[in-house]
């Protein structure tokens, strides 16, 4: 199940790091929760985004190069008093941890964290602040390929394709991002949850299986953009004929 706005919109998340790899990865698991995800890498940046997105709920890294998170946490309290935040910080310091709680933040995590601790975190804050659970089977689609999240089943123009959980994991993260080029280390770090490096050719395994199923004897949904990744599109016959349709 996936938390949603009142009015049936995805949540919105605000992502508040200097590092910008960081923030790439944590939008990149979230986007695959189904929230909308926006970035910020300084405090000032992050209010002005905050006043534009009205987020659902905020990811805060406590150390940025203009001013500290406390002060955005500060700015954002005087427009939106009951946002939920997530401290991120590399202090030990229990003070520090205190300091952001009593400053109105509702919870931290310490650096170096996994991302399912994030995801973990923030659910339970926007439970508590009252974001719906969608309580709809959540079916994806992209062109004529289908995937059913509680079922696990999947199909293409209507044909049943069996996958191994790995595949279907694999699939589901394709799925999350349509056209979006996904690069060997997000795959990792998503599907197989390992570090970078040495583990690439995985991918690369997992995703011949993959063309193998869904592509085989189809027009190709999977590609691989050298040096880049792979990104999932519909089949090119599939896109003129939805271009061409009245």
């Amino acid at each position: 199940m996936e938390f949603t706005r009142p009015d049936g919109a995805p949540v919105r998340v605000l992502v508040v790091d200097d590092e910008v790899n960081i923030a790439e990865l944590l939008a990149m698991a979230l986007r695959y929760e189904g929230w909308e995800v926006r970035m910020a890498h300084t405090g000032r940046t992050a209010v002005s985004e905050a006043a534009d997105l009205r987020p659902d709920a905020v990811v805060l890294d406590i150390m940025l190069p203009d001013f500290d998170g406390l002060e955005v946490l500060r700015r954002l309290r005087a427009t939106q008093p009951d946002v939920p935040v997530l401290f991120l910080t590399a202090r030990d310091a229990v003070e520090d941890r205190v300091a952001g709680l009593t400053a109105g933040g509702d919870d931290y995590v310490t650096k170096p964290f996994s991302l399912e601790e994030v995801v973990a975190r923030l659910r339970a804050l926007m439970r508590r602040s009252g974001a719906q659970q969608a309580a709809s089977s959540h079916v994806l689609s992209v062109g004529d390929l289908t995937l059913d999240e509680d079922s696990h089943e999947v199909s293409r123009g209507g044909t049943e394709i069996s996958l191994t959980a790995t595949e279907f994991e694999l699939l589901r993260f394709f799925m999350r991002n349509p056209r979006r080029v996904l690069s060997k280390a997000q795959i990792l770090d998503r599907v197989w949850q390992y570090d970078f490096g040495g583990q690439a050719n995985v991918v690369e395994l997992y995703v011949s299986y993959l063309r193998k199923k869904i592509d085989a004897g189809r027009e190709p949904m999977i590609h691989t953009m050298r040096g880049a990744g792979y990104v999932l599109k519909p089949a090119v016959q599939e896109s003129v004929s939805q271009e061409s349709a009245p």
